[in-house]
């Protein structure tokens, strides 16, 4: 039997999915990206799902759309049935998402590794926009993401350059929050997620919403939706428990609830 293109492993409220396709480099293909859409859609209602970890195996994350397989359709027929509903869902759902580069993240690929909340980089990890050397503009996202990470001009230089970035590189630019040692990657990628998912993840899901908020508002609006939010956050048994801890000198124990 072959393995699956998706890999899933639920364990201590961390989903880690790992793309599995590592002799494309994950190229992503429609099985693969319609795996890891609906993987998305299922850990978004699950409770036991508290912190998601979207990863590749072997030597890459995601080199993009697999253009071996060909498209079916026009472009953006393929980008709405494909890529479109990973980054979609990534988000906009409301869990703490870790996009682990343990490799090259290419093309489209690249754009998944933007639609993270934290963005973690092995140290051998290489991003490239490599729309241009095909003649396309970049696409899943990486035209929002990226001009809002390192700004317009940064943005287009990556963009109709093509050139590779390393680990380093991308850490100082703005493009991933952490670089961890190749040998030490997987474990400290789990730590992280770990400690993301003992949090109050119902609150954590809450910032998510007013950042993706906020981006697209004026000063006013956004402090009109922090309020609304905070009324939510405020109802929570997590709040009780924050309080309750602070004043008794312990650590929280959150549920997420």
């Amino acid at each position: 039997m072959p393995e699956p293109v998706l890999l899933s492993n639920l364990e201590l409220g961390v989903l880690t999915l790992t793309m599995n396709r590592p002799e494309s480099l994950n190229a992503g293909n429609e099985e693969l990206l319609s795996a890891l859409s609906a993987a998305l859609s299922g850990a978004e209602h699950d409770e036991a799902v508290r912190c998601i970890v979207v990863t590749g195996a072997g030597r890459g994350f995601c080199s993009g759309a697999d253009l071996k397989a060909g498209i079916r359709g026009s472009l953006k027929e393929h980008l709405d049935r494909t890529f479109r509903p990973v980054v979609s869902k990534m988000r906009s759902i409301p869990k703490p998402i870790i996009t682990a580069v343990n490799g090259i993240a290419a093309g489209a690929g690249a754009s998944i590794a933007l639609a993270g909340d934290i963005r973690v980089f092995a140290q051998s990890a290489v991003f490239v926009e490599a729309f241009s050397g095909i003649a396309l503009i970049p696409d899943a996202g990486s035209t929002w993401f990226l001009p809002r990470l390192v700004g317009y001009n940064r943005a287009f230089d990556l963009m109709v350059n093509a050139e590779k970035v390393g680990a380093q590189e991308a850490f100082e630019m703005g493009l991933c929050e952490r670089v961890y040692g190749d040998a030490e990657f997987a474990a400290r990628v789990q730590t992280l997620a770990r400690k993301l998912a003992s949090g109050p993840t119902t609150t954590i899901g809450l910032t998510k919403r007013a950042l993706n908020k906020v981006m697209t508002v004026t000063f006013e609006e956004a402090l009109e939706y922090e309020g609304q939010l905070q009324e939510i956050a405020g109802a929570t048994s997590d709040f009780k428990e924050g309080i309750a801890a602070f004043v008794e000198k312990r650590a929280a124990k959150f549920t997420g609830r």
